[in-house]
């Protein structure tokens, strides 16, 4: 990879970065978003044709839990076969910012392991943000790499 290929995919990945925060705070607003593990597996059992991407975020920490991985395994092998587009993602605390989790009130934190961006059909997704990803995703595909991952900053 020359210097040049790799600031390209430095910034790509930026921008699908960037892409993925707008599309989930726009996602949240319209009430589109399905948050934790197992309230992802049970749409997805149900009404698959309503997902259009499902991030799967892990930390550092996260990574010696193997229950977490066997449910990841099994997501990623459902979304395949169902033609969901997945990301994987590090960095649930930008998530939590993101989609302002309100555990500071001495509620349960939620479970953002796992969130499905679901596409109502009353009206649909139609975002320059969902496209970006999309295609991005396909990009990869292309390449082999049918999970691609991003790292998501604090800031």
């Amino acid at each position: 990879m020359t210097l040049e290929e790799f600031i390209g995919s430095e910034k790509r990945m930026e921008t699908v970065t960037q892409a993925l925060e707008e599309l989930l705070v726009a996602a949240h607003r319209q009430d589109s978003l399905t948050v934790g593990v197992y309230e992802s597996a049970k749409l997805m059992n149900v009404d698959p044709d309503s997902v259009v991407l499902c991030v799967l975020a892990t930390d550092e920490e996260d990574e010696d839990d193997i229950a977490l991985q066997i449910h990841f395994t099994l997501l990623q092998a459902f979304c395949c076969d169902n033609d969901i587009n997945i990301l994987r993602v590090s960095g649930v605390r930008r998530l939590s910012a993101l989609l302002e989790d309100d555990t500071g009130n001495g509620n349960e934190p939620r479970d953002l392991h796992c969130i499905l961006v679901t596409n109502p059909p009353v009206q649909p997704l139609q975002s320059p943000a969902l496209q970006n990803i999309s295609s991005f995703c396909e990009e990869s595909r292309c390449r082999n790499q049918w999970v691609p991952c991003l790292l998501m900053q604090d800031r």
